[in-house]
C-alpha cells in the first residue's frame, strides 16, 4: 500500500498508564519511521486530548503505541470502534483478555497450553494466612505481580516467607488483583507474531540474558547490560517448538496485527511455559519486536508500515436503514 493511501494517521502515544514514559519513546520512533516513508503521521496523546478530536480532525487510521491500561486493555480500541477509525493491533476482546494475566492463563490452560502454576489474591479479601500459603502451593522463590501491568512494573521475586506480605501489598497498590506465580528457573525467551488468524506468522525467538537474571523495568529500557541473543542459540528443535506454541497461544486469544509472547524454559526439563502476551509491544531502541524483525530481514520502517497496513476494526459499519 502506498504511503499516500493511508490518509491522515494518528500515532497514539503517552496516555495515562504507568508505562507512559516508554509509550512516548515507542511512539516517537514509530512517528519518525512513518514520516520518513512519506506517511502523513501525527503524534496524538490521549492524556492531553479527547479521542473525539481524531474524527473531528479527519484522521483515517491510528497506530497504537500506547502500553498498559487505557491503551492496551481494550478501552481505546472500543473508543476507536465507536469512532469508526481502523487501528493497529488486537481488537477489544483480545486486548482486554490479554492484558489480564490471570484471564490469559485461564484461556491457555483451557486450550492445553503450558503456563506456570498460580494463585490469585484480591485486594481487600485476602488474608495473611492466604498470602503466606502461596509459597506452600507454588514453591520458593515465587513471582508476585499485578495482574494488569506491563514492563515488569510492580513485579517482585520473593525468596522467603518474610518477603511475601510486602510484595503482595506493593503489587496491590497497582492492581486490585495480585498474581502469585510459580518461578521457572531457566532460559527466558520472547517471540513476536505478525498477522492474524491462519495468516499469522512468527518471527525469530530472542533469548534474554539479564544481569543476575533480573529483567526488570530498568534493565528493559534504560541500560545496555541485558544481552539479547538472536539467533537464540537454543538446542535443535526447541526454537521451532516454542514458535509453534506461541502461534497457537496468540491465535486462541483471538489476537490480530501483532503481539509478543514471553516464555520461560525450565532449565532441568527444557519444557517451555507461557508467561504473558503483549498486544501493543514496545517500539523503543531497546525493544524486542524490531530486533526480531530485523533478524528476519524486516527494517524498523518497513515493520511500522506493515503494521499500519494491518489496521482494522472488529466491526465493519454497515448502512442503517431507518
Amino acid at each position: 500500500m502506498s504511503a499516500t493511501n493511508f490518509g491522515k494517521v494518528a500515532v497514539l502515544m503517552g496516555g495515562h498508564s504507568a508505562e507512559r514514559e516508554v509509550s512516548l519513546m515507542s511512539g516517537g520512533g514509530v512517528l519518525q519511521a512513518l514520516q520518513s516513508r512519506g506517511v502523513d503521521a501525527h503524534a496524538f496523546d490521549p492524556a492531553q486530548r479527547e479521542l473525539s478530536e481524531l474524527r473531528q480532525e479527519g484522521f483515517e487510521r491510528c497506530f497504537i503505541a500506547l502500553h498498559g491500561r487505557f491503551g492496551e486493555d481494550g478501552t481505546v480500541q472500543g473508543a476507536l470502534e465507536l469512532l469508526g477509525i481502523p487501528y493497529t493491533g488486537s481488537g477489544v476482546m483480545a486486548s482486554s483478555i490479554s492484558i489480564d494475566k490471570v484471564m490469559t492463563k485461564r484461556v491457555w490452560l483451557a486450550e492445553g497450553l503450558p503456563t506456570p502454576k498460580y494463585k490469585l489474591l484480591r485486594r481487600g479479601s485476602y488474608t495473611r494466612e492466604q498470602v503466606l500459603a502461596a509459597p506452600d502451593d507454588l514453591g520458593l522463590p515465587v513471582i508476585v505481580k499485578p495482574a494488569r501491568e506491563g514492563s515488569s512494573i510492580g513485579v517482585a521475586k520473593v525468596q522467603g516467607y518474610s518477603e511475601m506480605a510486602a510484595a503482595v501489598d506493593a503489587a496491590s497498590l497497582l492492581d486490585a488483583d495480585v498474581l502469585c506465580e510459580q518461578f521457572i528457573a531457566g532460559d527466558e525467551v520472547t517471540c513476536p507474531v505478525l498477522g492474524s488468524g491462519d495468516s499469522a506468522r512468527v518471527l525469530p525467538v530472542i533469548r534474554i540474558v539479564a544481569p543476575e537474571g533480573n529483567y526488570d523495568y530498568n534493565n528493559k529500557y534504560f541500560t545496555d547490560d541485558t544481552k539479547y541473543l538472536v539467533p537464540c542459540g537454543l538446542p535443535a528443535g526447541e526454537e521451532e517448538a516454542i514458535q509453534d506454541m506461541v502461534l497457537k497461544a496468540y491465535r486462541v486469544l483471538g489476537c490480530r496485527g501483532w503481539g509478543r509472547l514471553d516464555v520461560m524454559i525450565d532449565g532441568a526439563t527444557r519444557k517451555p511455559y507461557l508467561l504473558e502476551i503483549n498486544t501493543s509491544p514496545g517500539m523503543t531502541g531497546h525493544s524486542l519486536v524490531p530486533m526480531s524483525a530485523r533478524a528476519a530481514g524486516i527494517s524498523y520502517e518497513d515493520l511500522c508500515l506493515q503494521l499500519l497496513a494491518s489496521a482494522a476494526l472488529d466491526q465493519q459499519r454497515g448502512t442503517v436503514t431507518p
